[in-house]
C-alpha cells in the first residue's frame, strides 16, 4: 500500500498554520497530521522546503477553461478543464451549466457521467451545478435571454430524474412556481441557490425558509436596495447580510467585486459564510481576445479583456478567466484577510456549503488526500489529489 508524507513545510489548518509540521497519506487519506517530521521507513517523501501545504481549492461554481465549456458536451473538454484549474491548485469541482433549451441540459448530464468515469488526472468532479434557465430576465446579466423562463415542473422533474449528480440548482426566488421549485430541490438533496435575482427581501425570507440559503456570485446580477412606489426595499444583498445562516460566494478576481466589497462580505458575512468561486468561462488559461459564452453551437459572443469576460457591447460581465490562486491571493491583498482565512474560503466552507466537508476541504486525518504546496505569493507548486501528484511546477 502506498505510503507518502509531506513534510519540511507549513501546514495550513483552518484555525493555525504548523510550521516544519509532516502529513502523512496511506490509500489516498490523510492519515496523520504531525507538528514535526516523522521518520517513517518505506515511504515516499516530499519535501515541501519551507512552503505552505494546504487543502486543495474547491470551485463549486465553474463553467469552462482552456478553451473548453462543459456545455460544449464533450468529455474530452471536461477533462481538459479539470486539468487546466488542476495546475492552479483547484483539486475539486463542480462544472456549472448555462441556461438553455432542455434537451441541451439533458446531454450535459449524460457527458458528466462519461467525463466523470475518465478523470484520472484533474481536478475531481463532485456534483453538477445547474445555474438557470429560472431567472429574471431584468437581472440575466450574460444568460441568453432566448432561453429564460419560469420554473416548469415536468421539466425539472425530468432533468432530475435523468441524474443522480446534480447538487445544486441556481434560480430566482421571486419567480412563479420557485418556492415549490426550491422545496422539490430540497426533498431530493439538491441545494436551492439564489441567483439572478431582483427579489426584494420579502421574497427572499420565505424562499430562505424553503431551503434557498445560499446566494450564486453575490452581488453579481441580484439586488440591492430598490424603490418601489416611492418606498424603499432591501433586496437580495442585505437580505444575505441580514440572515445569518446564509451563505454565499464571491468571485474575488478584483473585477466583479472591488477591493471594498471584498472587506465587506469578509467584514459581516465572515470566512465560514463566504465561498470563493472562480465562475471561470472556456477563456481562462488563454490569451485575451474573442470568446464564446456557453456552447460553441449556441453560445454568446463575448470578448475577454482586462482580466474579465464581458458581453461584446461592454454592457455586462460574462464570467471570469480567474483561477483560485488568484483569488486566494485578492482576498490577501486586496481584502486583507488572514492566509489562514482565505485559504478556508477556497476549501472548507465551500465543502461544507456543498456537504463534503466529511472527506474534503481540509488536512484533517481521514480527509481524502487533496493538498496544494504553493509559495509566499500563493503560486501552486504542486496539485495532489487522493495522494496522487497530478501537478508540479517545472
Amino acid at each position: 500500500m502506498k505510503r507518502t508524507k509531506i513534510y519540511n513545510g507549513k501546514i495550513i489548518t483552518p484555525h493555525r498554520i504548523i510550521d516544519g509540521g509532516c502529513v502523512v497519506i496511506e490509500a489516498g487519506k490523510i492519515v496523520e497530521v504531525s507538528t514535526t517530521d516523522i521518520t517513517i521507513d518505506g515511504v515516499e517523501a516530499i519535501d515541501a522546503s519551507g512552503h505552505y501545504i494546504a487543502p486543495g481549492f474547491i470551485d463549486i461554481h465553474v463553467h469552462g477553461g482552456a478553451g473548453h465549456d462543459f456545455m460544449d458536451n464533450d468529455p474530452d473538454g471536461f477533462l481538459e478543464i479539470a486539468r487546466l484549474h488542476a495546475r492552479f491548485g483547484t483539486t475539486a469541482m463542480m462544472p456549472t451549466t448555462l441556461s438553455s433549451e432542455q434537451q441541451d441540459l439533458l446531454t450535459t448530464l449524460a457527458v458528466y457521467e462519461k467525463a466523470h468515469a475518465r478523470n484520472l488526472h484533474g481536478a475531481t468532479f463532485v456534483g453538477l451545478h445547474i445555474e438557470g434557465p429560472y431567472f429574471s430576465m431584468q437581472q440575466r446579466g450574460a444568460q441568453d435571454p432566448r432561453f429564460i423562463r419560469d420554473p416548469v415542473v415536468a421539466e425539472y422533474q425530468e432533468i432530475i430524474a435523468s441524474s443522480a449528480h446534480i447538487k445544486r440548482w441556481s434560480a430566482a426566488p421571486e419567480l412563479k412556481g420557485a418556492l415549490e421549485f426550491g422545496r422539490y430541490l430540497c426533498e431530493r438533496g439538491i441545494l436551492p441557490s439564489i441567483a439572478h435575482t431582483d427579489a426584494i427581501y420579502e421574497e427572499v425570507l420565505p424562499a430562505f425558509e424553503q431551503g434557498f440559503r445560499h446566494a450564486t456570485h453575490f452581488y453579481s446580477c441580484m439586488s440591492g436596495v430598490s424603490r418601489r412606489n416611492a418606498k424603499r426595499y432591501a433586496g437580495v444583498v442585505e437580505s444575505a447580510y441580514l440572515l445569518d445562516a446564509m451563505t454565499v460566494e464571491i468571485i474575488a478576481d478584483g473585477v466583479h467585486l472591488p477591493a471594498p466589497l471584498l472587506s465587506l462580505v469578509l467584514k459581516i458575512k465572515g470566512a465560514d459564510r463566504t465561498a470563493l468561486v472562480t465562475d471561470a468561462m472556456r477563456g481562462t488559461g488563454l490569451p485575451p481576445g474573442p470568446s464564446i459564452l456557453g456552447s460553441l453551437r449556441d453560445g454568446i459572443a463575448v470578448i475577454v479583456e482586462d482580466d474579465v469576460a464581458k458581453l461584446q457591447d461592454r454592457s455586462a460581465f460574462a464570467g471570469s478567466v480567474a483561477t483560485m490562486d488568484r483569488l486566494v491571493r485578492n482576498m490577501v491583498n486586496m481584502a486583507g484577510a488572514t492566509l489562514e482565512d482565505a485559504v478556508k474560503m477556497a476549501s472548507l466552507t465551500p465543502a461544507s456549503i456543498i456537504g463534503i466537508h466529511e472527506q474534503k476541504g481540509s488536512i484533517v486525518a481521514g480527509k481524502d488526500a487533496d493538498i496544494v504546496i504553493f509559495d509566499k505569493d500563493i503560486h501552486i507548486l504542486k496539485t495532489m489529489v487522493s495522494g496522487e501528484v497530478i501537478y508540479t511546477k517545472d
